[in-house]
């Protein structure tokens, strides 16, 4: 059938572009394009061209062979051969349909020799015959489009889409030459700026990575009053991770866009596919995956799509990995061995220097002898009644929950208060069976020892000398353990039953000298007759218990009489005494005798946990396994050695706690509550405390006193002479410190997977700036959007892609090779022979150098590569 087109001037073609009047047709010769004035349309075969160059006329019309020769040496053609062997010569004929005018010729078969500038170009047709039996492209077969309103005219059986068919004659009517190269070296600004990309993301990518690994401890460094606040911090690095993330997926598109680009080129490659083009949308809108779901089924198994997978989930968990690892955390450091150094100002329990320093309005112009005293009492006082509430609560839960015990070290230890912030707990210590000492003694013998943590530690931990970051410098949130091998205040309280006959020799009030007289509490005890050192008075049952007589250099005491029930007297005095002493009375007038006295427990160590909440503290003691007790550090301290200045500082506590109103019989509350724990056998109760033991927690806030400002040592190691400094002085002791401070890497142990995740990001980013060296320069990117419309809008239709205009590709269209080629500048894409079903090969691979091309030749080169692994 002719096509109306030929007849029909309203449905002539358009004006081809300037670019030449010629075009070519399929059969390798050219022809006038519409534009010219020749209207003559012979295409000859092979043969008649061989014929027609030896025996056409030599005289061509003017502008014929000013156009022909235009064309020829923009070709740059010369020798032109043909490896297909025809031996087939043929008249020439005019094509059917096509009008002749007279007197003229085929234009470009009348060309002279010299018109060619040729320099061995080579036809090569390295592929199959189509199975349909159209004959191949040739180098002179260009894009010719038909016309739109030629569709209008062909049959309704006739099938719509435009292949690339050279037995179908030209279908473009011009080329679109390209104006730039298709390769760009490494002085091009895109270059350039992917390399400053690469070079940025594999630099702090590899630095994230090594900031993951290394875990560095900013210190005072991120904190409030250091050089970045926690919050812009935290800020720096997630924007610093933001850029990395960035630059990582921009490199790698463009990674991915030069290994499709350059297969695409390479004749020997397999091409490229539909969903291998998506992988590039996949690393910029992971989504994707999921809503083209059929680009991953056919992209994602291949080795090149497994790696943009990996290279998906990186950059979509590399922030998130980022904030995980690196961004600075508030968290605990290792435990590190530390000299800390603490102030030491007066000895362990000087009284004196306590009444100075105790906080009161009434100063020594007001009350110049008792100001202090007054002072130290009252807050004996409201420390030992508030510890000993607490320690009582504690004990009313146990009793009430049935966890009540009657082993010592399993009871409520000891509870006390420091600087209204700082809970302290003690400690049960040198535990003693109370059955056994009792059997022994022949009597209820109730043996107690409890140690308190050092108080100066508290204050050690705040000292700047000692850089321990505060939860002040860390708003508010900071936290530190320490645990100083230094001494521990201990207090022994030792109490036992006694009858009026044993205590007889040690109260006045029944020795054969009173006479029976009325007692007088006011002139006790200085106003009446009662021996001194070096006395050791009458011996007692209790000597031996209580280690009195000469035979221990030490004097038992003396009391003023016998308390009623419910009721206690106190010795406090005698000379060089290490004791103070309580007799009670039971509702049931069973006497107890308790004795009180400190000294500092080489086996313990202090622990201090500080937050912003506030501290706490703790003894621990008795522990062979605790290498910081203060025996380890100073092998060659002794225990036992119990400290006279704290009688002096227990007395006053005494008097404070009305222990010895029952001097006037003054039945005071504390008192009656302690003769109601009385031990009544000779083991402890588990539903109620002993006595020993409340005495205990009511005098530890005496050794938490005593020990502040003192020594960390188990001695007074300055001047003799003197028991207070006049300057506070530095005392190092040894200690294990554990704080809280803002550092990098991971809080939780299921984090570390993200270091997967930068360890991946940095080899790829590694990877790809290897790549770019090596390649020397870019290709165009044919996967980039931009450049993917023009190619294709200058490319042939393909069957392989029919039926896809309105729905887009699907199932095995996705997975067709499509491949980049070239003619005369005209770059375009190409679908193999394989079609939807996967068969067949690619078409064809022309092959040809033109000297003036330099186009041409970048092509010829990316299309000899080898094919690579990607």
């Amino acid at each position: 059938m002719e096509p109306e087109s030929r007849d029909n001037p309203r449905l002539l073609r358009k004006e081809s572009s300037a670019v030449s009047d010629f075009s070519m047709d399929s059969s390798t010769t050219f022809v006038p394009s519409p534009t010219s004035s020749a209207t003559y349309q012979h295409t000859p075969s092979l043969a008649e061209q061989d014929t027609s160059y030896r025996g056409l006329a030599s005289s061509p019309p003017p502008d014929a062979f000013h156009r022909g020769n235009t064309i020829a040496q923009g070709l740059a053609i010369k020798n032109l051969t043909h490896r297909r062997q025809s031996s087939v010569s043929q008249p020439l004929m005019e094509s059917e349909g096509s009008p002749s005018l007279p007197g003229s010729a085929n234009p470009l078969l009348t060309l002279s020799p010299a018109a060619f500038d040729v320099k061995s170009s080579t036809i090569v047709e390295d592929f199959e015959e189509d199975p349909v039996g159209h004959r191949p492209l040739s180098i002179h077969e260009p894009f010719a489009a038909s016309p739109d309103t030629e569709r209008l005219n062909t049959r309704a059986e006739t099938s719509t889409i435009r292949s690339f068919d050279p037995s179908v004659g030209s279908h473009l009517d011009y080329q679109c030459r390209s104006r730039r190269n298709i390769h760009q070296g490494r002085g091009n600004w895109l270059s350039i700026t992917l390399m400053i990309l690469a070079i940025y993301s594999s630099v702090f990518s590899g630095i994230w990575l090594l900031i993951a690994l290394i875990r560095p401890r900013y210190g005072r460094h991120i904190s409030s009053t250091g050089k970045f606040a926690p919050a812009t911090a935290s800020l720096l690095c997630a924007a610093f991770a933001k850029t990395i993330e960035l630059s990582f997926v921009t490199v790698f598109v463009a990674f991915l866009g030069q290994v499709l680009s350059r297969r695409a080129f390479r004749k020997k490659s397999k091409g490229l596919t539909i969903a291998e083009m998506a992988m590039r949308t996949w690393v910029m809108q992971p989504g994707t995956m999921i809503t083209h779901f059929e680009s991953l089924r056919y992209a994602g198994a291949t080795f090149l799509g497994m790696i943009a997978l990996t290279a998906t989930l990186c950059g979509m968990l590399y922030t998130t990995g980022s904030d995980a690892l690196v961004a600075p955390k508030l968290k605990f450091g290792k435990t590190e061995s530390r000299l800390l150094y603490g102030q030491v100002s007066t000895s362990f329990a000087n009284p004196t220097y306590i009444e100075n320093h105790c906080q009161t309005p009434i100063q020594a112009a007001t009350d110049p002898i008792n100001y202090g005293a007054t002072c130290v009492e009252i807050e004996h006082a409201g420390q030992a009644y508030h510890n000993y509430l607490q320690w009582l609560s504690t004990w009313t839960i146990a009793i009430a929950q049935g966890n009540g015990t009657a082993d010592l070290a399993s009871r409520p230890k000891a509870l006390a208060m420091l600087y209204d912030n700082t809970t302290v707990q003690g400690s049960w210590i040198n535990v003693q069976n109370m059955t056994e000492l009792s059997q022994n003694y022949g009597r209820v013998v109730n043996n107690v020892s409890m140690a308190m943590p050092h108080a100066g530690v508290f204050a050690a931990g705040r000292d700047p000398t000692n850089n321990i970051m505060q939860a002040q410098d860390l708003s508010g949130l900071g936290e530190y353990y320490i645990e100083a091998s230094v001494t521990s205040p201990v207090v022994n309280v030792l109490c036992a039953s006694v009858t009026e006959e044993e205590m007889a020799p040690l109260v006045y009030t029944s020795w054969p000298g009173s006479n029976g007289a009325a007692f007088n509490a006011t002139l006790w005890p200085n106003g009446y007759d009662v021996p001194t050192f070096p006395s050791f008075l009458n011996s007692t049952p209790m000597d031996d218990l209580f280690l009195w007589g000469e035979k221990y250099n030490r004097r038992p005491p003396v009391f003023p009489k016998f308390p009623i029930a419910y009721n206690s007297v106190l010795n406090t005095t005698g000379w060089h005494a290490d004791t103070i002493y309580l007799l009670a009375t039971s509702a049931d007038s069973t006497y107890m005798l308790c004795s009180l006295r400190a000294s500092q427990s080489p086996n313990c160590s202090t622990k201090l946990y500080s937050s912003a909440s506030g501290a706490s503290m703790e003894s621990h003691c008795d522990d062979a396994h605790n290498e910081l007790a203060y025996s380890k550090s100073e092998p060659k301290a002794n225990s036992g050695i119990y400290n006279q200045d704290w009688v002096n500082v227990a007395s006053e506590w005494a008097l404070a706690l009305s222990m010895d109103a029952g001097i006037t019989d003054g039945d005071a509350s504390n008192v009656r509550l302690l003769t109601q724990m009385i031990p009544s056998s000779n083991s402890l109760d588990p539903s109620l405390p002993s006595i020993a033991e409340a005495l205990a927690v009511l005098a530890g806030c005496t050794l938490l006193i005593s020990s502040q400002d003192s020594p960390f040592i188990h001695y007074w190691n300055y001047s003799a002479t003197v028991s207070t400094l006049a300057e506070p002085q530095y005392q190092g002791f040894n200690a294990t410190l554990k704080t809280q401070d803002y550092s990098s890497g991971g809080t939780q142990h299921w984090q570390g997977i993200f270091y997967i995740v930068l360890l991946l990001v940095f080899a790829t980013n590694v990877f790809c700036l290897v790549y770019f060296i090596v390649r020397g320069g870019l290709v165009t990117d044919f996967v980039e959007p931009q450049n993917l419309f023009s190619l294709s809008l200058n490319s042939p239709p393909s069957q392989s892609l029919a039926g896809s205009c309105g729905g887009g590709p699907e199932r095995e269209e996705l997975n067709t090779n499509w491949f980049i080629n070239m003619d005369n500048d005209h770059v375009y894409i190409q679908s193999g022979d394989r079609s939807p079903t996967g068969k067949g090969k690619r078409s064809k691979t022309i092959e040809f150098d033109f000297e003036s091309s330099p186009l041409a030749s970048t092509y010829s080169k990316l299309s000899k590569k080898h094919t690579s692994l990607l």
